[in-house]
């Protein structure tokens, strides 16, 4: 166990210092930072007097050398705009886009499960056609459009919803929190419904497929041959077998969904790390980018580390030691 963690450790480390040297020169190439935030009257003088402070007059090699060693040290540059640290501004819009992530990822579970489960039960029922029809729906439809549309229809036409915003929160061991307040419910019930129609047609599909598969099994079949009721197979058998690869695939799109919320976070005004990613790139906000995809990396490696200790739990005939070989 401890060898495993130290190579993921180290696998951490060399993806974070790949991806923060490509990051880096490709945000040297595209553009000047210079250009965007300072007004096209500004003087020559002025206009080298704010390249020297944001240290742009630098060599790409010494500017890329500071924000590294900086970057050891827990300092990953102040941000152009705010000229605040960047990692505070992350972690300021952090618990924002965790509580959407978090609360997509469980109605995807909560809606997504059962209707697999009832689709893979019977499999040739008019119902599990329109479930599976459904979840195509969910694939294909643009996240962006549909945002749009639950915008119009439960926050213009019906006035149900909020169109935008996070609501009032509670603080929480400092952290804000909507969730728990009724305003807070109301106003990220649009965005993670948004954000989680696409994870709940997948885990629709992987749940229908697991749970054809494990009533063909052989332990199934001598389970009703034993007399065991129909509930106890699907609910003890089945599913359980059914849960385990979905562990490794619901872990991933949790990750994947707190690293593209960006569309959705945009459309709601979320205050979220997307929504603060999109600003930064509309101005070039160098550290302010760099920090939000190196807390990306980080995330994407401890979440695949708790997968796999789940994943070994689940099933006990995994053992992480082994799997890293």
């Amino acid at each position: 166990m401890t060898a495993y963690l130290l190579r993921r450790l180290g696998q951490t480390v060399v993806t974070l210092f790949v991806m923060s040297l490509l990051v880096f020169i490709g945000l040297y190439m595209i553009g000047n930072p210079v250009d965007v935030l300072i007004s096209s009257s500004a003087t020559p003088q002025e206009r080298q007097a704010v390249i020297a402070a944001m240290g742009l007059d630098q060599p790409l090699w010494f500017q890329y050398w500071t924000f590294l060693s900086h970057a050891l040290t827990g300092d990953l540059g102040k941000s152009f705009v705010y000229n605040q640290p960047a990692l505070r501004l992350i972690l300021s819009r952090m618990p924002a886009t965790l509580e959407l992530a978090f609360s997509a990822l469980v109605l995807a579970l909560v809606f997504g499960i059962p209707l697999g489960l009832l689709a893979g039960l019977k499999p040739k029922a008019l119902v599990s056609r329109v479930i599976m029809v459904s979840s195509i729906l969910g694939f294909s439809l643009p996240t962006f459009w549909i945002g749009l549309m639950m915008i119009m229809l439960f926050s213009v036409k019906l006035g149900w919803l909020p169109a935008s915003g996070r609501g009032d929160t509670v603080n929480v061991l400092g952290v804000p929190i909507s969730i728990l307040t009724l305003d807070g419910l109301r106003h990220i019930a649009l965005p993670a419904l948004n954000l989680a129609l696409f994870k709940i047609s997948l885990v629709i599909r992987l749940t229908r497929a697991g749970v054809i598969e494990c009533m063909q099994m052989e332990y199934v079949r001598f389970a009703r041959a034993k007399g065991v009721s129909e509930a106890r197979i699907v609910t003890v058998h089945v599913l359980k077998n059914t849960l385990i690869p979905l562990i490794t695939v619901i872990g991933l799109e949790f990750g994947s969904v707190i690293a593209f919320a960006v569309v959705t976070e945009t459309i709601f005004a979320w205050p979220g790390m997307g929504k603060l990613i999109i600003d930064a790139i509309s101005v070039l906000d160098r550290p302010v980018i760099l920090a939000y995809l190196l807390m990306t990396v980080v995330l994407f490696t401890l979440i695949n580390l708790v997968v796999d200790i789940f994943y070994s739990v689940a099933d006990p005939r995994v053992r992480l030691g082994e799997a890293a070989e």
